[in-house]
């Protein structure tokens, strides 16, 4: 098996999505067996940090950031999806928003957020985007499955940035690998304490999971894909004039 990452400019349009999908397809259509990780639309971990942090001052315009999220969703639901099966993933997605909404709203009750608040607030992105693509793939008859990576994935509670008990974790990913054939299409960042309290792996904590699959099942291959060719000797929003690197 190959587990395939995909990052947040890879999630974050109808055409970058729709090219995440002929990926995963093509492999498919190799015999390759995969599993997929994802990472947020590009952008919205940002705005879900705003929305908290707006909320905390009951500022409501933390709503019009959540609008933007849910806009962006919905945006490639009607590009992807036929229209006859729109109506169902729309309200699939808006569950997932209510949640989201209800959240901040305490938020903004008690004008505190916690890091165990902020990392739940956070895995809003993932969750979203793995769902919105399951529904994709779902819609067009694929053996699909969406697997939440909390189910999977043991830290302990070190909120923002957690530690993870391998040993859990690698027994519960064979355990659920084991046990199914289905496209696994899977949460990027985010696991969960004994408790079942949200966490998550820290920033770029997508490909870390991507990682955690790949060795609890070794994996023939991680591969992390991106929009762009190769790695670059820097960060070329930072340096000007950066150029790949050929190994």
């Amino acid at each position: 098996m190959k587990v395939l990452k995909f990052g947040g400019t890879s999630c974050g349009s109808v055409a970058s999505i729709q090219s995440v999908l002929n990926i995963i397809k093509a492999k498919q259509a190799k015999g390759e067996t995969v599993a997929a990780v994802f990472s947020a639309m590009g952008g919205v971990t940002n705005k879900l940090i705003e929305a908290g942090r707006l909320a905390t001052e009951n500022d409501t315009t933390y709503f019009d950031l959540v609008k933007e999220i849910e806009n962006r969703h919905f945006e490639v639901v009607r590009a992807l999806i036929d229209v006859k099966s729109q109506s169902k993933v729309f309200a699939n997605i808006r569950i997932i928003i209510n949640e989201l909404e209800d959240l901040l709203k305490g938020v903004s009750l008690i004008r505190e957020i916690s890091a165990r608040t902020s990392d739940l607030i956070v895995s809003f992105g993932e969750r979203l985007s793995t769902t919105l693509i399951y529904e994709i793939l779902h819609a067009q008859a694929f053996d699909c499955q969406y697997l939440d990576a909390r189910k999977v994935i043991r830290t302990d509670d070190n909120f923002g940035i957690a530690n993870v008990n391998f040993e859990v974790t690698n027994r519960q990913i064979q355990e659920f690998f084991s046990k199914t054939k289905s496209l696994q299409l899977i949460t990027g960042f985010i696991g969960s304490t004994e408790k079942g309290e949200t966490t998550t792996l820290g920033r770029g904590g997508s490909d870390y999971t991507a990682t955690l699959i790949g060795g609890a099942i070794v994996a023939d291959e991680v591969q992390i894909w991106t929009d762009i060719d190769g790695m670059h000797n820097n960060d070329p929003r930072i340096v000007k004039k950066t150029f790949p690197i050929k190994e």
